[in-house]
């Protein structure tokens, strides 16, 4: 998956800085819906990671069914609050 595609496609625009609160509202929701439907552990790691980057991700237990998935899922979390922490 390509950022810049995934944010023209749920965001009408591939600048992050352009994405209105209505704008992000509203992709959030097809994300979280293309999420429960996408079949690929891939494409929903990376549905789900963009959705834990903007602030709206579902919980790591109810979305990854693969124990090895959660783990990476955390690992993600966890590295992405050491940044901003740092």
């Amino acid at each position: 998956m390509d950022l810049d595609d995934q944010l023209q496609r749920y965001f009408g625009t591939r600048d992050p800085e352009q994405i209105s609160a209505g704008a992000l509202s509203a992709g959030l929701d097809r994300m979280a819906v293309d999420l429960g439907m996408e079949q690929d552990a891939g494409r929903r790691f990376a549905l789900w990671s963009l959705m834990l980057m903007l602030g709206r991700a579902p919980d790591i237990d109810s979305t990854f069914k693969s124990a090895d998935d959660r783990e990476a899922a955390r690992n993600m979390a966890a590295m992405l609050d050491d940044k901003a922490e740092g």
